[in-house]
């Protein structure tokens, strides 16, 4: 079974690619339910995936101009408050320009497309900021952050497809910064400048793996079972059907990470 050619490639996929060939096909090719049995850390997360999709689109109507009085009613559990505050605060402190909330960009790779979501990018003179609002219970570190896709994905695909936000020209890598902003650790951001040796390498790793998937037969479980901790797939593999309790960093923020935001699946907010 290959995959179709109408496929959009984004971060999450080709992480979840990286991560567990397997999980890749049983999520995006098999379009698999997740029977794994719900336990306490897995129902821990999703209600922080739900509230962190809430904190997304406070913060994206909050960029477009809507009230704080509005919004802030919204904000209504302990998590929600707390970010709110944080976001508030950070907002009045930083100079973010003419920022451009939830921007979508795409450009065809292989036979494919490569779609990313940015939660905000700013632009000013010839420069770039993309920042990234993060709602994890645990500030992961930085190596492993600069190892994920999206730290490459973002970035390459802004010089790739971003020269229509800076009067028709690409996008300089050496021009553009990414940003992740953590709501339960505001005073501590991760920060990735980018380079044109990075590009290069960025998007033939991106060309590289999208060519590998597209013509894949076989999608291997992965071998470090560390991953399957909290994969909702596990019950598909044989690698347990309830969820670790270990607090293992990465392995919870992976957790919080398996789904792209999709902000056409959260209901608009009502006056």
């Amino acid at each position: 079974m290959n995959l179709e050619t109408s496929y959009t490639f984004s971060q999450s996929s080709l992480q979840d690619y990286t991560d567990c060939p397997r999980r890749f096909q049983l999520r995006y090719m098999d379009k698999m339910d997740w029977p794994a049995v719900e336990s306490q850390p897995v129902l821990e997360n999703e209600r922080r995936q739900q509230e962190g999709q809430i904190f997304h689109r406070l913060v994206q109507q909050h960029l477009l101009g809507l009230p704080v009085q509005k919004l802030e009613e919204l904000a209504n559990t302990p998590n929600l408050v707390r970010w709110w505050k944080s976001w508030l605060a950070f907002r009045g402190s930083t100079d973010l320009g003419e920022p451009m909330p939830e921007l979508t960009l795409a450009c065809p790779i292989g036979m494919h497309r490569l779609l990313a979501k940015y939660d905000m990018l700013r632009t000013e003179n010839g420069n770039a900021t993309i920042y990234d609002w993060k709602t994890y219970a645990k500030r992961p570190r930085d190596e492993w952050l600069a190892a994920r896709w999206q730290t490459r994905v973002y970035p390459a695909l802004l010089v790739q497809a971003g020269a229509y936000l800076n009067n028709g020209q690409p996008f300089d890598p050496e021009q553009i910064e990414l940003i992740f902003w953590f709501a339960d650790y505001p005073s501590e951001p991760a920060k990735f400048s980018y380079s044109e040796r990075q590009f290069k390498r960025d998007w033939s790793a991106i060309e590289r793996t999208v060519g590998e998937i597209s013509t894949a037969d076989i999608f291997p479980l992965t071998k470090d079972q560390n991953t399957c901790a909290f994969c909702v797939y596990r019950s598909y593999c044989n690698r347990g059907k309830q969820a670790a309790e270990g607090q293992d960093t990465d392995a919870v923020v992976d957790a919080e990470t398996n789904f792209d935001i999709q902000f056409e699946q959260i209901e608009e907010i009502e006056y």
